[in-house]
């Protein structure tokens, strides 16, 4: 059933290419190079950096990532740690792919693959601030693929504009902000690496390091539906 849901998606997906084009001029892919390096150098260059979605109707979905975090191979925490399989593929394939899988048997996760083929590298998105969108929609990883309809279909998928969900650079609007470094969360292993960054200035993060207080909603980042370039 999922193969066949895939490939209608897909035949979908052909039907609407045409625009992909004008669309990809106002919100520009990040280039593959970008992401041809260390998960731990990507994942804070990646806050601020926009996740876009084509929809059937030609709309785009949008919001600015907020949240990330990274996992190498030599990380107790990584997939790819202990084995290459059939399920962690995508994630000792080339960088600038999604790699989507299914946490706990209930949501998705979703994360780009990074510095190069045959080493599993990657950073999970784990949240994204939506405009004009409650500012805690897409406050977590399963949150947000499910407000992007992101899911095991898209796994293995360019994010780097030939699909219709990639990866777009930061705004010329969006300027030098505070990001938090911390500790990941949710892992039993690993925890203690500071391998997770956060717009200290969003309401959209998942979680705050202890002692780093939510701030007002009068002095919020909020991205701009009127500027997306």
């Amino acid at each position: 059933m999922q193969l066949a849901n895939c490939q209608q998606d897909e035949e979908r997906k052909e039907a609407t290419s045409i625009a992909t084009q004008p669309i990809t001029q106002d919100f520009p892919a990040l280039p593959k190079t970008f992401f041809c390096r260390p998960a731990e150098v990507v994942g804070p260059d990646l806050v601020g950096c926009r996740l876009v979605k084509r929809q059937a109707d030609g709309g785009l979905l949008w919001g600015v990532i907020v949240e990330t975090e990274a996992y190498s191979q030599d990380d107790s925490a990584c997939h790819g740690y202990r084995r290459r399989s059939p399920q962690n593929e995508t994630l000792f394939g080339e960088p600038g792919r999604f790699y989507v899988y299914v946490s706990y048997g209930i949501y998705h996760c979703v994360n780009v693959v990074t510095d190069r083929a045959d080493w599993a590298n990657g950073v999970l998105l784990r949240a994204v601030a939506l405009p004009d969108e409650p500012e805690r929609v897409a406050a977590g990883p399963g949150l947000l693929a499910r407000r992007f309809g992101i899911d095991r279909c898209d796994d293995s998928r360019p994010v780097t504009g030939e699909h219709d969900v990639w990866m777009a650079s930061r705004s010329d609007t969006f300027a030098s902000q505070d990001l938090v470094t911390t500790t990941r969360i949710g892992i039993s292993q690993g925890a203690a690496t500071p391998w997770r960054w956060y717009l200290r200035s969003s309401r959209s993060v998942s979680r705050r390091a202890r002692g780093d207080r939510m701030p007002p909603k009068t002095e919020c980042f909020s991205p701009s539906p009127e500027q997306p370039s």
